[in-house]
């Protein structure tokens, strides 16, 4: 095979070549590291790139599969992570210059599920400044959009979704508090999936929010995704957040077969002027694609819902606030700009308001798994817009920009965080700008699974996946 096609493999074929030898680990992690040099100049999408770390653990997996010695499907896979992850050895930023010379002393349980499945690490992934989103200045440069230079390709996990979407890494992990996953997934024509709070470590994560934030995988295709969360899933010792339930192999369930599955369209989230017209007719669009292949299509109601980014950014504000505690007192001028506002604001936010966020949340979750008793799964759009354009200055410009955070995209990816239920997005079609859609799939807590096998089904379907950004 010509080397330079390697990058361009479904993770899944990748790691059948590497199983049968017909393309070899060295080769793999050659070919991304040399694309990595080629195209990252452009997009910013790496921190840190682990070119002679990557290529020892190539040649290890490659001696270990030649011994017969094979892991498992990510043995061998080139992969990378955000900066969020602490890695052993290796500089861990959080996107900030504060933190340019953190050099931790162990893994994050999540990164040491990697290796421990014989996954080579090609490097660390840019993203917002610890994670808070909607960062202006990103001291290791500018993340963008390979769909077009000029827009963003999500927030936080940023460079997750540059990197996947450009075939810099074979597969990669982010981190969603709410929405930093699914929103880079949507914004860069991607799979993402937020599983359920609990559902994957967060040992050596750097955090924001304790009951929100969450790590998954961002993927290129559907098998890819369910792929790379099977191996980094699980009960872990060192956060006693993680719930003590088996792990299913995600893969088999990709049966293609949803005849039957009820799908909830959620009327306040697909019917409404809140979402750019041709976002709305591409998961419509969708939404019959699934009806034509035998599910059972029904329509729900969360009234809730709307003011779900209201109540989330109350909480995940405030929490931040607090782990920045010491920050904010020593030295608040080192913050991005626009993070020293977060933080500011999470700082005065009333303890009352803070209260009624959190009895809103109860509610509104409830809403949600009432929902869930009725369907299988509940459907609407990821982003209620395409690929917002990169900002040209930091700060707030107008109340209308402050409302639209209360009350514009976010509130499309903030009920799944609020509810803490598994959450995927999936590509499901093109603006006329050929900016990618996304389609967010929610689903019953620790049922990924029924998220994965709609959603590939659906892939099967369609050919969005397929398509190559022009970079």
């Amino acid at each position: 095979m010509d080397s330079t096609e390697i990058p361009f493999l479904p993770a899944t074929k990748l790691s059948a070549l590497i199983r049968s030898g017909d393309v070899s680990p060295v080769e793999a992690a050659e070919a991304y590291l040399d694309r990595i040099g080629q195209i990252d100049g452009k997009l910013n999408s790496y921190i840190t790139v682990c070119r002679d770390e990557a290529l020892a653990e190539a040649q290890q997996a490659e001696k270990e599969i030649a011994a017969g010695n094979y892991r498992g499907p990510m043995h061998g896979l080139p992969v990378a992570v955000k900066d969020q992850f602490y890695t052993k050895g290796i500089r861990t930023t959080g996107g900030s210059a504060i933190l340019k010379d953190l050099v931790p002393n162990e893994d994050a349980t999540v990164v040491a599920n990697l290796k421990a499945a014989g996954s080579v690490l090609l490097g660390k992934l840019n993203m917002s400044e610890y994670a808070m989103g909607d960062a202006f200045f990103h001291p290791f440069g500018t993340p963008h959009n390979p769909w077009d230079l000029s827009r963003n390709p999500g927030t936080s996990s940023s460079g997750s979704g540059a990197a996947t979407a450009a075939f810099l890494c074979a597969t990669s992990l982010g981190e969603d508090t709410g929405g930093s996953i699914r929103g880079p997934a949507s914004f860069c024509g991607l799979v993402g999936i937020r599983p359920s709070w609990g559902r994957v470590s967060r040992y050596g994560v750097l955090g924001a929010s304790w009951s929100m934030d969450t790590v998954g995988p961002i993927s290129r295709t559907t098998a890819d995704c369910a792929m790379t969360l099977g191996a980094i899933a699980g009960y872990d010792p060192k956060d006693p957040s993680t719930w003590d339930v088996p792990v299913p192999d995600y893969l088999s369930m990709l049966t293609g077969e949803i005849r039957g599955l009820k799908v909830g369209v959620i009327r306040e989230r697909v019917d409404t002027d809140a979402v750019d017209p041709e976002v709305r007719d591409n998961v419509v669009q969708a939404i019959a694609v699934l009806g034509e292949m035998g599910a059972d299509i029904q329509e729900v109601s969360i009234p809730l819902i709307v003011h779900s980014a209201a109540i989330s950014n109350t909480i995940i504000l405030t929490d931040a606030a607090g782990v920045h505690r010491q920050g904010i007192d020593e030295h608040l001028g080192e913050y991005d700009h626009n993070i020293q506002i977060r933080l500011l604001v999470g700082s005065i936010i009333p303890a009352q308001a803070h209260q009624k966020a959190v009895k809103l949340r109860q509610v509104l979750r409830q809403q949600i798994l009432d929902a869930l008793e009725k369907v299988d799964v509940l459907v609407m759009p990821t982003s209620s817009i395409p690929a917002s354009p990169i900002p040209t200055k930091a700060g707030i410009g107008s109340k209308q920009e402050v409302l639209d955070g209360l009350a514009g995209r976010r509130s499309f990816t903030a009920p799944f965080n609020v509810a803490n239920t598994p959450a995927l997005s999936i590509n499901c079609g093109f603006t006329s700008q050929q900016l990618p859609v996304g389609f967010q799939i929610a689903g019953k807590p620790f049922d990924e699974g029924t998220l994965f096998r709609l959603a590939h089904a659906y892939e099967q379907a369609t050919d969005w996946h397929t398509r190559r950004p022009p970079i």
